[in-house]
């Protein structure tokens, strides 16, 4: 993956059962979402339920996925607190030739732009040789990026902090960086995002919207009318209404319990919820049968 760009899934982790990780359904799941459409996936990012994850079951599934056929079409996902542990979870996957990384600022405590842009300088000068897309969720660590803190990043290493993901949606309007890959994180920003210069979407939805995001995606590329958008921002504005991991397991459960295992405290909707996911999606004949039947 020499140029960073286009539609990948946040990928959704599958679950054995015993809540141990199935290396090889959450890797068929993750590569079926690239069939459908998805240029690439982000492997253990939040909808991949990492922070919750065992170390050792992540160095499992990057053992098979580096003889993947899709190998390259990944970005991994570090979600660790710890910064020795991220250090050392890149090594192993740099070891195994993965060098795309999403790495979100540490969760919990209070800090600013001065000690983030520390946090990424030790990563880097630890593994010079990585490529980080940087994951700005406000939400979930607590921190928000500001532009100023995104350009002191790129100017001291160029080469490394290549993109962002941006779920806060403070930087894809006011952000132009050369060389830089900016991403959305929600199918409602990816076409707005395209007409200003954003290279596509990561975005957890695309479990399920592949197809469509693609389509806006080439139509945008191509100068085309969109045809598709209206319907993919109303699929996207239906799952919004819950939980995303708590409403994209419900839906894929429908058709194959398996995804019914989630780590604690993640759970599925409730029954209500459900039915009313379903019955949304409906309204908007919005199926997607190969999906799950992967």
């Amino acid at each position: 993956m020499t140029k960073i760009s286009g539609i990948f899934a946040a990928t959704m982790s599958i679950l054995n059962s015993d809540l141990s990780l199935n290396v090889e359904k959450t890797i068929n799941h993750a590569e079926n979402l690239i069939d459908q459409g998805c240029h690439g996936t982000a492997i253990f990012g939040s909808t991949g339920q990492s922070q919750l994850i065992p170390i050792s079951e992540k160095i499992e599934l990057l053992n098979k996925l580096s003889i993947s056929k899709y190998k390259d079409k990944h970005l991994i996902g570090t979600g660790l607190n710890s910064l020795g542990e991220t250090i050392n979870f890149m090594k192993v996957a740099n070891s195994l030739d993965f060098k795309n990384f999403l790495i979100m600022p540490p969760a919990y405590y209070k800090y600013g732009d001065i000690e983030v842009i520390e946090f990424y300088t030790k990563i880097i000068k630890s593994l010079p040789e990585c490529k980080i897309i940087l994951y700005n969720f406000e939400k979930l660590c607590g921190y928000k990026f500001s532009v100023s803190c995104i350009k002191e990043l790129v100017k001291k290493f160029p080469e490394q902090i290549v993109g962002v993901k941006d779920s806060s949606y403070n930087l894809f309007e006011n952000l132009n960086l050369k060389n830089f890959s900016i991403f959305p994180g929600s199918e409602l920003k990816l076409l707005k995002g395209l007409e200003l210069g954003c290279k596509g979407v990561i975005t957890a939805t695309c479990n399920v919207t592949a197809k469509m995001s693609r389509k806006v995606y080439e139509d945008f590329v191509s100068g085309k009318e969109q045809s598709d958008n209206k319907k993919l921002c109303e699929v996207r504005s239906t799952f919004d209404k819950y939980n995303l991991i708590s409403g994209l397991h419900s839906f894929y459960s429908q058709q194959n319990e398996i995804y019914k295992n989630l780590l604690p405290p993640l759970k599925l909707l409730s029954k209500s919820d459900q039915k009313d996911l379903m019955n949304s999606l409906k309204e908007l004949n919005f199926t997607n049968k190969s999906l799950l039947a992967a």
